[in-house]
């Protein structure tokens, strides 16, 4: 089985497109509160931060749904999701009650990264806008 199924090849990008997409959405919907988040962690310009940041996971997330420039997008969203991870998910600095919580969502997000990184390295797949672009050039 050397042929990836296009079936499962979109439902896996899907299903990491579907966290960024909703994500970026409830960003955008509560951007002063997003952006109080990111004060609280000490970040520049958290405003700017706030709405940058809900453009990216919604762009970034429909793009790797639909598989346009999945290769970018993956990388992007792979690089967000590391720096967020590390800055918002530090586990080893929070309290003892909120440790366990903080490595699961730490791991999780390691994990989404590494199939982001899967689809920088291979690509959208079969069933993608890249691959329709690539089939009629």
């Amino acid at each position: 089985m050397n042929t990836p199924s296009p079936a499962v090849v979109v439902i896996a990008r899907l299903l990491l497109a579907l966290m960024f997409i909703l994500a970026g959405i409830g960003k955008f919907t509560g951007l002063e509160g997003t952006a109080g988040y990111i004060a609280s962690k000490g970040l520049p310009m958290p405003a700017v931060l706030a709405f940058l940041t809900a453009l990216l996971e919604v762009v970034g997330g429909i793009a790797l749904a639909i598989g346009f420039q999945a290769r970018i997008a993956g990388l992007l969203l792979a690089l967000f999701t590391l720096v967020a991870t590390f800055l918002f998910h530090n586990f080893w600095a929070m309290p003892p009650d909120q440790s366990f919580v903080q490595q699961l969502m730490f791991m999780k997000n390691l994990a989404v990264a590494g199939g982001l990184l899967l689809v920088f390295s291979f690509g959208a797949g079969p069933a993608s806008v890249d691959a329709r672009r690539l089939a009629a050039a």
